[in-house]
């Protein structure tokens, strides 16, 4: 064995055992994530269609690539056609592949338009609604929770979240040097 190793064993042998484990259970417990890790990683990775998304809407979708985004439609946040609301009442997954327009993308969302049965459809869908993607060219896959938002959270509501106010115009003669 190497002269280290035997530094280092020997230093492992002058700790203590302990042999009183009463706050052991305590400190396995694992304490109410204030930092909502998993909420976070969940943005990111809904951050990650995000940029799928808007790659397709610039450049088009390179190669084999497509997309089955699977959301749910009963967010409020969801516009969606009223025959496609009743055909899929709770979840809707729809293709984007070869024939799709008007791709747009923002804070809150999509818009896309589709055809269902020749039809053309427009959608506008939240990401928060987002529960699946797939690019099955490349076998990727993201599944999200969705968590019902509160009363109030619905983007666009009038809440005031989105709406702009003026702000108050001040003049700036009162602090300019007089000379």
């Amino acid at each position: 064995m190497s002269d280290r190793h035997d530094r280092l064993t020997h230093r492992w042998e002058q700790v203590p055992f302990v042999t009183d484990c009463r706050g052991w259970e305590r400190a396995m417990q694992v304490t109410k994530d204030l930092m909502q890790y998993e909420r976070l990683a969940q943005d990111a990775l809904r951050d990650v269609v995000r940029k799928s998304l808007e790659r397709a809407a610039g450049d088009g979708l390179p190669g084999a690539h497509h997309f089955y985004i699977t959301f749910r439609t009963t967010d409020p946040g969801c516009d969606i056609d009223e025959s496609l609301a009743s055909a899929y009442p709770e979840e809707m997954t729809i293709v984007l592949e070869h024939q799709f327009w008007d791709l747009e993308i923002d804070d809150v969302g999509f818009e896309v338009t589709l055809k269902f049965g020749g039809v053309p459809k427009y959608l506008k869908v939240p990401w928060r609604a987002v529960t699946r993607f797939h690019d099955p060219s490349v076998g990727f896959r993201l599944h999200f929770d969705y968590a019902t938002p509160a009363p109030g959270d619905t983007p666009g509501d009038g809440s005031g979240e989105d709406e702009v106010h003026e702000g108050t115009v001040v003049s700036l003669e009162a602090f300019r040097n007089k000379e």
